[in-house]
């Protein structure tokens, strides 16, 4: 998240009552403003380009444009990613096909329209701090569903994976369990700054765009 007061959300959904429902919740947290809303995938995009928001908390399924569509063009665009955007991609299935396409076009992860303000807001803020919200179970069992499915890595990737020192793939692994920064500096007993670091040496070493895509490709490797 970039330095400032408040974590700055654009609710993207094509659903009327939906949007103004989300944005009722979080503008209601006093470190949550809604910088705008939209309602499809284009206009999503083009709304993170014009107010460049912490987090996009968007609808993964909407007519004309997608949330998967509106994935692939902010990431074409440049628009997502470490000190960009983050997407937190809002699904009203358990199980939705297109989750582990939308990790890997790089989502930072999933939230059902069922969850309650406090898993809602929760993974709000950890969006916007660079966490994962794979720590969720409601997150977790979505992600693991569709893995069994997953495709095996590719060569590139493996040789992305190998291309990591030791340390780096002892965090990997750690985020491949959900464990958040803070978490993983008390198990290896090093500095929450290490950690920091050592995460983003692995999104740049494995060209993932998130923790929970970095989770994602971990887990196709190290089950």
């Amino acid at each position: 998240m970039r330095v400032s007061e408040q974590i700055s959300v654009l609710v993207v959904d094509d659903e009327p009552v939906i949007r103004a429902g989300l944005s009722a919740i979080l503008d209601s947290q006093a470190d949550i403003t809604v910088a705008g809303t939209a309602d499809d995938g284009e206009n999503g995009v083009e709304a993170c380009a014009r107010l460049r928001p912490d987090v996009l908390l968007m609808d993964i399924r909407m007519p004309r444009r997608n949330g998967l569509w509106a994935l692939a063009e902010l990431e074409r665009r440049g628009l997502i990613g470490p000190g960009r955007s983050r997407v937190l991609m809002l699904t009203t299935f358990d199980l939705d096909e297109y989750v582990d396409d939308a990790l890997a076009a790089g989502a930072s992860g999933f939230l059902l329209k069922s969850s309650s303000y406090e898993e809602l807001t929760g993974a709000v803020r950890a969006t916007a701090a660079g966490h994962s919200t794979l720590s969720p179970a409601v997150t977790h069992r979505i992600i693991q569903g569709h893995l069994r499915g997953r495709r095996r890595p590719s060569d590139q990737e493996l040789a992305r994976l190998r291309d990591l020192t030791e340390r780096e793939a002892d965090v990997l692994r750690l985020v491949r369990d959900g464990l958040s920064n803070a978490e993983i500096a008390h198990r290896l007993v090093v500095s929450l700054h290490t950690v920091k670091t050592h995460v983003s040496r692995v999104l740049t070493k494995t060209g993932c765009q998130s923790r929970a895509q970095a989770a994602v490709l971990a887990r196709s490797v190290w089950p």
